[in-house]
């Protein structure tokens, strides 16, 4: 093999354009196919800027011509030659116009065949992919995704550092507070039987960091949760996190948008209107079922409880009676998707996720026909038909149930199903939405009960703090949340500071003062240190980028992702460990 000794890159292969003609430059790279036309040989040469032509032919010193025969697909190659224009131009590639009419050449590497071929849309499988991720990472539009994030990050620094941020590095090895999502621990050799924690994010320090005057935090944090995975979630994952002093919500509202509008001009020149809409989280349950909604479609959720609650359709009537109501979506043009068939399809869906079934009612040039229709009157029928502002070629789609929630979350999901269907999601659309007056308490089935909606340092809205006692359903949150194309991209809140109202809270959150202090309690002494008023956000940068990139899975935008089973094939972990760490850790197997 070759070696680099003496050769120095003069540029890079997918910046030589019809302006560099003439001149001679080297470059390095990886091959990506060789063309042998006989006296004449053709070299792609990749590297992350694209790719360049290597041209070699009765002009070339014989010893570098034989040197190119030899030369195979992923052969790690560095070249020196001069830029000439290409007699037959291709104009799909940025360095069509030019090749390089090589004079050195040098392999620095051998390669064995790949397990699959490195280019855009291989039919190999993801888990081979993944198994082989390095490879998988030479292709060119995972190249394109990862420099993207790179310039994603680059504009977040530049961004909050010039809105006066300081970046500042928390813990990765943490105290255990598990609220909400699951702990990933990390056991310690030196003090035996106890155990750290990867953090879920930086919230407690980033509020410490307020208390110790730095007024206004950034940091691109890794974060941690041992939880399912999906397409826009991973055990561990990037943040942008931020919080700042002596503000309300308006001005963290303010920082976030300045901050959308500033990255998707400068990454990917989209002018963002500001301010960006609202909506309460009331709203959003009641219009599209959803507290992240896709706002890019209508299909918005409309109630007919007052007309089914004196229907004769028990399945109506008996839900509003108890409490509940009854709802439903038109899908507009959507009677020759949705069929019988279909409609029953949904209906299964429906009853997967917990629901009773779906109601409906088909307009069609043939009639109207429903499973309800004879159990409801004319004038009640086309009271349905009227309030869903359905005409011919519609489809109504209706859900009962006693608990308007399990209702209305249905209905959500329904939505987004149907209109997936449809095929009615523009794309091209970047419709940002903030969710705003959360509430502070969420009432659990299971428990019987209002637990906490947020984490305990979330400040109750001002007005609300009459009803913590009385009426939790009532008690709204300092907390909003950013929305794009119905992806939850941030989340944040201001926080309590004052100790009477935080100790009022943990009462109502059922955690004693003596829980309060051991799991909280260097918080709560900082606080009484002279507390600034602050409040923050965390948004996902994985999420953030897979949006502007139109990706399918959050893998597509990460270097190296984990599997949905959180496993990771290319170094097979998590993976057993020799007996001898576990005795150091004071640690023993548990086989079930």
């Amino acid at each position: 093999m070759d070696t680099l000794v003496g050769f120095k890159r003069t540029n890079y292969c997918g910046e030589i354009r019809m302006t560099d003609v003439g001149k001679t430059v080297s470059v390095c790279g990886w091959v990506q196919r060789r063309r042998d036309l006989g006296s004449l040989i053709f070299i792609d040469l990749r590297d992350r800027t694209g790719i360049l032509q290597l041209a070699f032919d009765d002009g070339t010193a014989r010893d570098v011509f034989d040197k190119a025969f030899s030369v195979r697909s992923e052969y790690v190659l560095a070249a020196t030659g001069v830029v000439r224009e290409r007699s037959s131009k291709n104009p799909e590639l940025p360095t069509g116009d030019i090749e390089l009419e090589v004079t050195e050449l040098r392999i620095i590497s051998q390669s064995e065949t790949p397990p699959f071929e490195i280019i855009d849309n291989c039919n190999a499988g993801e888990a081979l992919r993944l198994k082989y991720r390095y490879l998988d990472l030479r292709r060119p539009s995972l190249q394109r995704n990862i420099l993207f994030r790179h310039k994603v990050a680059k504009v977040t620094r530049d961004y909050f550092d010039e809105n006066g941020f300081v970046e500042i590095e928390t813990p990765i090895l943490i105290k255990s507070t598990p609220e909400g999502a699951r702990d990933f621990i990390v056991p310690s050799r030196i003090h035996k039987g106890s155990f750290y924690a990867l953090p879920q994010s930086p919230q407690l320090y980033k509020q410490l960091s307020m208390v110790a005057g730095f007024d206004r935090y950034m940091q691109i944090a890794r974060c941690f949760r041992d939880e399912d995975l999906r397409a826009d979630r991973q055990p561990e994952f990037t943040q942008i996190d931020i919080e700042m002093s002596f503000v309300d919500i308006e001005d963290v509202l303010s920082i976030g948008e300045g901050y959308i509008s500033r990255l998707f001009k400068e990454v990917l020149d989209v002018d963002i209107p500001l301010p960006l809409p609202r909506m309460t989280y009331a709203e959003a349950m009641n219009r599209y079922g959803s507290d992240k909604p896709d706002t890019r479609f209508g299909m918005e959720i409309f109630d007919v409880s007052d007309i089914a609650s004196k229907c004769g359709f028990s399945v109506f009537s008996s839900a509003v009676s108890g409490g509940g109501s009854v709802r439903g979506i038109c899908a507009k043009n959507g009677a020759s998707v949705l069929t019988r068939k279909e409609i029953d399809k949904l209906t299964e869906y429906i009853r997967g996720i917990g629901g009773k079934g779906i109601a409906w009612v088909r307009l069609t040039q043939e009639g109207t026909t429903s499973s309800f229709s004879k159990f409801m009157t004319e004038d009640e029928m086309s009271g349905v038909i009227k309030r869903a502002g359905a005409e011919t070629g519609d489809v109504i789609l209706i859900i009962a149930d006693t608990k308007n929630s399990a209702v209305l979350s249905q209905l959500g999901a329904l939505r987004l199903t149907v209109a997936k269907k449809l095929d009615i999601i523009p794309g091209g659309r970047f419709n940002f939405l903030w969710i705003v007056e959360f509430p502070f308490f969420d009432w659990d089935e299971e428990l019987q009960e209002f637990v906490a909606m947020h984490h305990p340092f979330t400040a109750p809205m001002d007005e609300c703090l009459q009803y913590l006692e009385t009426d939790k359903a009532r008690v709204r949150a300092k907390a909003y949340d950013l929305v794009l194309n119905g992806i939850e991209l941030s989340s944040g809140s201001i926080r309590i500071t004052d100790p009477e109202l935080q100790d009022r809270i943990f009462r109502l959150l059922g955690l004693s003062e003596e829980e309060a202090h051991r799991k909280f309690g260097y918080l709560l002494d900082a606080f009484k240190y002279g507390a600034p008023p602050h409040g923050g956000m965390g948004l996902g940068l994985d999420r953030i980028v897979m949006q502007m990139l139109s990706a399918e899975s959050l893998r597509d935008v990460i270097a190296f992702p984990k599997l949905q089973n959180a496993s990771e094939p290319m170094t097979n972990c998590p993976d057993k460990v020799d007996l001898k760490q576990l005795d150091e850790l004071g640690i023993a197997i548990k086989v079930q």
